[in-house]
C-alpha cells in the first residue's frame, strides 16, 4: 500500500469514527423534534452534526456523503430560520438520511447512485413549499427503508472494548469520549485476563497476613530470649567466670540487642509494604473490574428509535422513556441482554400499545408510553418493563390453551391469572392469528426466558386488563464477581450464590419431620424438602452428631429445598474462575474461585442442584441426613500424589480422589512433585508431561532410578494424545498413559481402582 492509499484509509477510518458519534446525535435529536419540532436547542444540535458530516465528507473525498448531509442540512436550516416546520414526513426522510449517512461511512456498504440521488430528489420536493402533502415521496422513502437497514452503531465510551471479529488487531484512533478521555480497543481474552491476574495478585498480598504475625512472634521470642539472658547474667555475676566467658556473654547480649533492633525496623518496613501493596493490588482489581463495566445505555442504543419506527408502521404513536442508563453492568450481561430487551420492546409495541383510535376511547393519551428502568439491587441488576397498552386478555389466552390442547376447558376455566401468564413463556405459544413481519411465529416469551437463564436470572409478568403489563427481570451485574454464602462440605469449600439463597438457618434434630418417607423442616409455612449436600456433591457425611444442623434454602423459581451442611464460613466476594471447557460440564459445579488464603472454592450451579435433587427423588435414592453415628475404626486410606501445574486439572483430579475415598496429595511441577516423593510416602503417582521446573518425563525417569521409589505405580495424565506421546511416557517408566482429551471421571478412577485397587489399605 502506498503512502498515499494509507493516508486514504486512516481519513476513511476517521470519517467513519465521527460518521458514528454524529449519526447518534442526528437520531437522538431528531426524535425529539418528531415531539417538539420547533425545539431550538435539538435544531441547533442536528443542523451542526449534519455540518460537521458535511464537511468531514468533503475533506475525504466522499461526494456521496457530502450531497445526503447538504440536503439534510438545508432542511433543518430551513426549520431553524421558520421557514419548513417539521411534519412527520420530514423526520421520517431525515431519519433515512442519517441511515443513509451511516451507510456511506460503513465499508463495503456503500449505497449506490441511484439511491443517492433518489434521497437528494425526495428532499427537493420536501423543500418545496408547494408540496404541502407529499405523496409520490412514500414510494421513494419505502424503497429505501427496504434496501437500507439503519446498522447498529455504539456511541464510544471511556469503557474498553473488544474489536469486531474481522479485525486482525487494536486498532489506534483518536477516538474519546464527552469528557475528553481517550479510547483504546482491546480484546475481551486480555481483559479477562487482567481481571484474574488482578485478583490473584490481590489473594497474594493478603497472604502477608500470616507472614507478618509470625514474624511478630519471632519479635516477641527473642525479646523473651533476651530476658532470659539478662537473668542469667545475673545469676552468672557470683560465679568466677574467665575473661573469656565474660566476652562471649556480652556478644551474645549485644548480638541479641542488635538482632532485636534489626528485626523490629524490618517489620515495621514489611508491615508498611504489605499495607502499600494490598492497598494498590485492591486499587488494581477494581479499576480492571471497573473496566468491565459499561453504562446500561450502551444497549439502548437505537431502541428508540427502533420503538418510534416499529409504533409507525403498525399505525401507532408509541414513546419509550428510560431511567437509570448510567447504572453499571458487566459487558457480557450487557451484550446478552440486547435480544431478550429488543423482543420485550417490539412485543409491547405490537401487543401492548393500541392504536391511537383505540386509546382515545378509552380514555388515554393517543400517544402510548413504554417505560424501561434499570437500577442495582442487592447486586443485582433489575430491569422493569412497562407499558401502558391494554394489557393481556386472559380470556384469548385460556381459549389458546384450549385450542392448542394445552389443557382440558375444565381445566383451563380454572387457572389463576398468574398460571395463564406463564403459559405465555410455552415455546410456540402466541395469541397472534395470523404471522407478520413482527411476532405471530410462535417464537417469543420462551426465547426471552431462556437468554435471561443463561444470565442465571429470572424474568416474571404482571399485568392489569386496560392499564397495561409489566416485565421484571433480575440478572447479576456481572458474570466475573459473584457474591456468595462459603459452606464446608466434607471439609470442602463450597459457594453458594447469594441470588440463589433464601435463607440460612440452624435446625435443631427435633424441627426436622418425616413426610411421605422424606425429611422436611417447616419454612413459611409449608414444608421444605432437606437434603444433605455431602450426597448432592460426594463428598464423606458429616459425622458431627447431635450438632445444631446448618441448613441453606435454595430456590430457583417455584422449586425450593434446605441444603445441609457442615458449616458455615461466611459471604465472601469471589472473582469467577471459568473451569476449562475440555472438562465439560461438571455436575453441580458451575466456575471456581479463590478464597482470601488461596485456597480453592468451587462454586455451586443451583439450577443444576435442583435438578439432581429431583433426580435422586424420583429414582428414591435420596439419603436421610443421620443425626446420630457410630464410631467406627476405619482402615488407613492410600495416599495417591496429583503433579499437574494446571489448577483447575489438578483440583478436579484431587475432588474426584477425595470423594472415592482416597487421601490425596497435590504438588504444581515436577520439581515440586520429585520433593514430595522423598519425603512422604504414597500409593500412587499421577502425573502430567508439560510442566515448569521438571517435566512429568523427568519426574517418571528419576522415580525408577531412586531404589526407595523404583516400585510405586505411576499414571501419566496428558493433553498429548498422540502415539507417540503415550509410547514416550510407557518408556519412561510409566504404568498408565491417559489422554486429557478423552478424559472424564469414570476413566480416571477406574484406572486408578486397576493399578492400586480401593481406597481402604
Amino acid at each position: 500500500m502506498t503512502p498515499e492509499q494509507m493516508r486514504d484509509a486512516s481519513l476513511l477510518e476517521l470519517f467513519s469514527l465521527e460518521a458514528e458519534a454524529q449519526t447518534l446525535v442526528l437520531s437522538a435529536g431528531l426524535l425529539a423534534l418528531e415531539r417538539n419540532p420547533t425545539q431550538a436547542d435539538q435544531l441547533e444540535s442536528c443542523m451542526r452534526a449534519a455540518h460537521s458530516l458535511k464537511g468531514a465528507a468533503r475533506i475525504v473525498g466522499v461526494d456521496a456523503g457530502v450531497s445526503v448531509a447538504h440536503v439534510m442540512e438545508d432542511c433543518l436550516v430551513s426549520a431553524q430560520e421558520g421557514r419548513l416546520l417539521l411534519r412527520p414526513e420530514h423526520i421520517d426522510a431525515l431519519l433515512q438520511g442519517t441511515d443513509l449517512l451511516m451507510r456511506i461511512a460503513t465499508p463495503n456498504s456503500t449505497p449506490g447512485t441511484a439511491d443517492i440521488d433518489a434521497y437528494v430528489a425526495l428532499m427537493a420536493r420536501l423543500l418545496d413549499p408547494a408540496a404541502a402533502v407529499v405523496a409520490p415521496a412514500a414510494p421513494v422513502m419505502a424503497e429505501l427503508q427496504l434496501e437500507a437497514p439503519a446498522p447498529r452503531v455504539e456511541l464510544p465510551t471511556p469503557a474498553v472494548e473488544p474489536p469486531a471479529a474481522s479485525d486482525p488487531a487494536p486498532r489506534k484512533t483518536r477516538r474519546t469520549t464527552e469528557n475528553g478521555e481517550r479510547v483504546l480497543r482491546v480484546t475481551a481474552e486480555r481483559l479477562n485476563s487482567l481481571l484474574d491476574l488482578s485478583s490473584k495478585s490481590l489473594v497474594e498480598t493478603l497472604r502477608l497476613k500470616p507472614h507478618l504475625a509470625t514474624m511478630q512472634r519471632l519479635k516477641r521470642m527473642q525479646s523473651n530470649s533476651l530476658r532470659a539472658l539478662e537473668s542469667l547474667n545475673v545469676h552468672l555475676k557470683d560465679q568466677a567466670l574467665s575473661l573469656e566467658a565474660q566476652e562471649a556473654l556480652e556478644d551474645a547480649r549485644r548480638l541479641l540487642a542488635q538482632s532485636q533492633q534489626l528485626l523490629m525496623e524490618k517489620n515495621a518496613e514489611l508491615d508498611e509494604f504489605a499495607w502499600h501493596a494490598s492497598q494498590r493490588a485492591q486499587v488494581l482489581y477494581d479499576t480492571a473490574l471497573a473496566c468491565r463495566m459499561r453504562p446500561f445505555a450502551d444497549v439502548l442504543t437505537g431502541q428508540v428509535r427502533m420503538v418510534r419506527d416499529l409504533g409507525r408502521d403498525l399505525g401507532k404513536q408509541v414513546r419509550l422513556e428510560i431511567e437509570g442508563e448510567k447504572t453499571q453492568v458487566d459487558r457480557d450481561v450487557l451484550e446478552k441482554l440486547e435480544a431478550p430487551l429488543t423482543h420485550l420492546l417490539r412485543n409491547a409495541v405490537d401487543h401492548g400499545i393500541e392504536t391511537p383510535e383505540q386509546r382515545l376511547l378509552a380514555g388515554k393519551p393517543a400517544e402510548g408510553l413504554i417505560r424501561l428502568r434499570a437500577s442495582h439491587q442487592a447486586g443485582l441488576l433489575v430491569l422493569e418493563l412497562s407499558d401502558d397498552g391494554n394489557g393481556v386478555d386472559l380470556e384469548k389466552v385460556r381459549r389458546s390453551i384450549v385450542e392448542r390442547n394445552l389443557s382440558p376447558a375444565q381445566t383451563a376455566a380454572q387457572l389463576s391469572e398468574e398460571e395463564l401468564l406463564t403459559f405465555l413463556f410455552l415455546p410456540g405459544f402466541s395469541l397472534r392469528d395470523t404471522v407478520t413481519e413482527v411476532s405471530g411465529r410462535g417464537v417469543g416469551l420462551d426465547a426471552v426466558q431462556h437468554m435471561v437463564r443463561q444470565l442465571r436470572g429470572a424474568v416474571v409478568l404482571e399485568q392489569t386488563a386496560g392499564e397495561g403489563s409489566r416485565f421484571h427481570l433480575e440478572v447479576p451485574l456481572t458474570l466475573s464477581v459473584v457474591r456468595s454464602l462459603v459452606v464446608d462440605v466434607g471439609d470442602e469449600a463450597y459457594a453458594f450464590p447469594l441470588a440463589h439463597i433464601e435463607r440460612m438457618c440452624d435446625l435443631e434434630p427435633a424441627d426436622i419431620v418425616q413426610v411421605e418417607g422424606r425429611q422436611h423442616f417447616w419454612h413459611e409455612g409449608r414444608h421444605v424438602g432437606l437434603v444433605a449436600a455431602s450426597q448432592l456433591l460426594q463428598r464423606p457425611a458429616s459425622q458431627n452428631s447431635g450438632q445444631t444442623l446448618k441448613v441453606v434454602v435454595i430456590r430457583e423459581r417455584d422449586a425450593i429445598y434446605g441444603v445441609a451442611v457442615e458449616r458455615f464460613i461466611g459471604e465472601r466476594t469471589l472473582v469467577v474462575l471459568p473451569l476449562d471447557e475440555r472438562l465439560g460440564k461438571v455436575q453441580d459445579i458451575s466456575a471456581g474461585a479463590l478464597l482470601d488464603d488461596g485456597s480453592v472454592v468451587l462454586i455451586v450451579d443451583v439450577e443444576d442442584m435442583l435438578r439432581s435433587v429431583d433426580k435422586l427423588l424420583n429414582t428414591g435414592r435420596l439419603e436421610r441426613i443421620a443425626r446420630h453415628s457410630n464410631q467406627v475404626v476405619e482402615a488407613a486410606r492410600k495416599r495417591i500424589l496429583v503433579v499437574d501445574d494446571s489448577l483447575t486439572v489438578r483440583e478436579l483430579q484431587r475432588k474426584l480422589l477425595l470423594n472415592r475415598g482416597y487421601d490425596v496429595a497435590v504438588a504444581v511441577d515436577g520439581m515440586d512433585g520429585w520433593n514430595a516423593l522423598r519425603s512422604e510416602d504414597f500409593d500412587l503417582l499421577i502425573t502430567d508431561i508439560d510442566m515448569p521446573r521438571m517435566d512429568g518425563i523427568e519426574l517418571v525417569t528419576l522415580l525408577r532410578r531412586d531404589n526407595r521409589l523404583q516400585s510405586l505405580p505411576v499414571m501419566v495424565v496428558s493433553y498429548k494424545d498422540r502415539e507417540e506421546d503415550r509410547r514416550r511416557g510407557l518408556d519412561a517408566g510409566a504404568d498408565y498413559y491417559l489422554a486429557k482429551a478423552s478424559f472424564h471421571d469414570d476413566a480416571l478412577l477406574d484406572a486408578v481402582v486397576e493399578l492400586i485397587g480401593g481406597a481402604r489399605a
